[in-house]
């Protein structure tokens, strides 16, 4: 068995919170202070993105065990599992795009207070938290059937080149997408063991949505980024933003609506399949939502319908969970 590398020692972190982080939060409130540095560089401290990373998971599962018809202990574990292997590879990513990162993060206000760049800890220390947290997500995926272990190794290529795409393309967004939307396959392919349209079309549908969501997240920094020379897609639709999140939102909508008419038309009721369709329906209807306060100009606006859409992913979850019953 590998051995994990040993945590160094952290000089005190004089209380660095990010600035990002919700206020309150446990890491900055409960856990020891020698290990809050390492946990702010897993965003412990802004459960959102893992949000983000599981719910395309849970989409993939509860779809797939639809279809099937099947539901077992095994799809316990399996919804489990993603959930623990969304916040340790959510850490390690994050992590490696601050190891990536740390000179430009030292140039943006609102990431300056990351724990690289503020000097919590060394670029050294944070490759060993790395490092740790991708053996353990290694070890729960050893748990899954062989295909899904070759879909999340695979995995890695999106996440390994995510950090460096805002310095070649004005479209670094799609790469956070294929690699955030990854768990949509690999859960499938948990439960069934196969790939089919069905969950490559959800995919599809969780990038549109990570473009529509990081597009605003991406808002917050657009000064920055223009003076730096970092590229984004929010640089690159500027005024025209609106019109290309509409555009996102419809894609999601309509590819997420496709997916579950062709994995459950053949397999379920009609009562299941409307419900399911309705978890697509007010997703999307949850995006026009967002569309409908956003200002681009509003920093705190942009970073508040950013975390919303946690809820808005649950909103599938609930009703594939729902169409299961039907």
């Amino acid at each position: 068995m590998t051995t994990s590398p040993e945590l160094p020692e952290v000089p005190s972190d004089r209380g660095g919170q990010v600035s990002d982080a919700v206020r309150g939060n446990w890491v900055d409130t409960l856990a020891p202070e020698s290990l809050r540095p390492y946990l702010r560089l897993s965003r412990a401290d802004r459960p959102i993105g893992t949000w983000l990373l599981l719910l395309p998971c849970w989409w993939g599962l509860l779809l797939a065990m639809s279809q099937s018809g099947h539901v077992g202990w095994g799809d316990l574990w399996i919804g489990m599992g993603c959930g623990a292997g969304a916040w340790l590879m959510r850490g390690a990513g994050c992590t490696w795009n601050d190891i990536t990162d740390r000179h430009i993060d030292a140039l943006v206000d609102r990431t300056a207070s990351r724990p690289i760049p503020s000097g919590q800890v060394t670029a050294r220390q944070a490759t060993g938290w790395m490092v740790l947290q991708a053996i353990v997500a290694f070890l729960i995926l050893l748990t899954f059937n062989n295909a899904a272990i070759l879909l999340g190794i695979i995995s890695l290529v999106p996440v390994a080149i995510y950090p460096f795409a805002k310095r070649f393309t004005w479209w670094p967004q799609v790469f956070l997408g294929l690699a955030f939307n990854w768990g949509a396959l690999l859960a499938w392919v948990a439960h069934t063991g196969s790939l089919s349209w069905p969950p490559v079309l959800l995919y599809l549908a969780g990038i549109a949505w990570t473009l529509f969501y990081d597009t605003i997240y991406a808002h917050q920094d657009s000064e920055d980024d223009a003076l730096i020379g970092v590229k984004s897609t929010a640089l690159l639709f500027g005024a025209n933003t609106r019109s290309w999140l509409r555009g996102f939102m419809v894609a999601s909508t309509v590819l997420m609506a496709i997916a579950i008419i062709l994995a459950l038309a053949p397999a379920v009721n009609i009562l299941a399949l409307v419900v399911a369709l309705g978890g697509a329906w007010f997703f999307g209807w949850h995006m026009a939502w967002q569309l409908g306060r956003l200002d681009i100009g509003n920093p705190d606006i942009c970073l508040r319908l950013f975390r919303s859409n946690r809820n808005g992913g649950l909103i599938p979850v609930l009703f594939l969970a729902i169409s299961l019953l039907a």
